[in-house]
């Protein structure tokens, strides 16, 4: 018998500002309510996404994060998202969570586990968007948002009875590039299944929970964050799932 069985539940979850960890949380606590609880799995984060998969191993709720000071942005200081992420995560470490990160300069599509980094680290590297945020430094290296090569990275997610995925820039979202996210996400499940087997739960923005952030600058909003909560919510705790 394997010392390492699969899962039966992973998490991916993919970037898309503060309406994505909004949305993002929505459906992963939505999903707590139908008897898929993702704390405890193995989750992979890219961005935003990797703020969804700390707040859900360490139990932070969404109140606690919407209610983080937002930086200025542009703004070159170092640090300075990661010392927003501490306040919701302090130091704490969690080897379930995994983020997707873009190492510089070669722009290196690269994962970092949260074993022996602090989250807060991680969650900062993940989401540090290139011409608003510097890059975040870890063990000497720099590092800059994961979705500057791919908006979710399913492929790269860990094996899984199920797998659970959320796009919050797919599906509905700005029109012709919410169809690109999506295209490059199925093509990466292709990838995943070929790998591990397993199936799918997929979830992206309905044109409903897509009004929210018409325009690039509203993923950042605050308000409509908490709006996307709801509208993720929503879609987690109505859509068809066969368990």
């Amino acid at each position: 018998m394997s010392d390492n069985p699969v899962p039966r539940y992973a998490g991916v979850f993919g970037g898309g500002g503060l309406f994505g960890i909004g949305y993002g949380l929505g459906v992963v606590d939505g999903l707590r309510t139908r008897g898929i609880d993702l704390h405890g799995s193995p989750m992979l984060g890219t961005s935003a996404g990797s703020w969804v998969a700390a707040a859900t191993a360490l139990q932070v709720g969404f109140d606690t994060l919407v209610s983080l000071p937002v930086p200025t942005f542009p703004n070159p200081r170092a640090g300075v998202l990661a010392e927003t992420a501490a306040l919701a995560f302090g130091e704490r470490t969690d080897p379930l969570v995994s983020v997707v990160v873009t190492q510089v300069p070669r722009l290196r599509r690269t994962v970092l586990n949260g074993a022996d980094i602090p989250l807060a680290q991680l969650v900062a590297a993940s989401s540090a968007v290139p011409g608003l945020l510097a890059p975040q430094r870890i063990n000497g290296t720099r590092y800059v948002d994961g979705g500057v090569r791919s908006a979710v990275s399913v492929d790269l997610a860990s094996p899984a009875d199920t797998l659970i995925i959320i796009a919050p820039l797919a599906g509905a979202m700005f029109g012709p590039f919410g169809r690109f996210v999506d295209h490059r996400t199925d093509q990466q499940q292709k990838l995943w299944h070929e790998q591990h087997g397993g199936r799918f739960i997929e979830f992206s923005p309905k044109a409903t929970t897509a009004d929210v952030a018409s325009l690039p600058h509203h993923l950042f909003d605050q308000r409509r964050a908490v709006e996307a909560y709801h509208r993720g919510f929503d879609e987690a705790t109505s859509m068809p799932l066969a368990l």
